[in-house]
């Protein structure tokens, strides 16, 4: 099966509580944990990433069908979290809450929330994931 990514996502933590390195093609990204933790909150945490993984991707492809249907919608703003119970097995529940910076017609806002469930953060998380992990 081949890979999304030409380059593997990589990551490295010393000695200092919680602060991870975290490369990508063109750079890196500093993920640590808040202070009331333990951390020192030098970077996002693992969850707020997540998050703007989804965040990020929701976006562009708003962006993307906008602008191919020519609408005037210059801006677009979102709003992510998340929360988990453990009842009979734990169950996360993602909170996305998107708006525009222009009025928008009740169809086009129709059309938007199916598009927006259609980005390909959004497909991964909501059908079935495999992690293999080996050492």
């Amino acid at each position: 099966m081949a890979t999304l990514l030409e380059n593997n996502v990589e990551g490295k933590i010393g000695t200092q509580k919680y602060l991870c390195s975290i490369t990508w093609r063109n750079g890196t990204l500093l993920m640590d944990e808040p202070e009331n933790v333990g951390g020192q909150n030098i970077g996002p945490d693992p969850f707020s990433t997540f998050l703007a993984s989804l965040a990020g991707c929701t976006l562009s492809t708003l962006r993307m069908y906008i602008d191919r249907k020519g609408w005037d919608i210059p801006e677009i703003h979102i709003s992510l979290n998340l929360s988990q119970e453990n009842n009979s097995g734990l169950v996360t529940t993602i909170t996305r809450d998107i708006s525009f910076s222009n009025e928008v017609t009740p169809e086009i806002k129709e059309r938007l929330l199916l598009i927006a469930e259609k980005c390909p953060v959004s497909k991964i998380l909501k059908n079935q994931i495999q992690i293999d992990t080996k050492i």
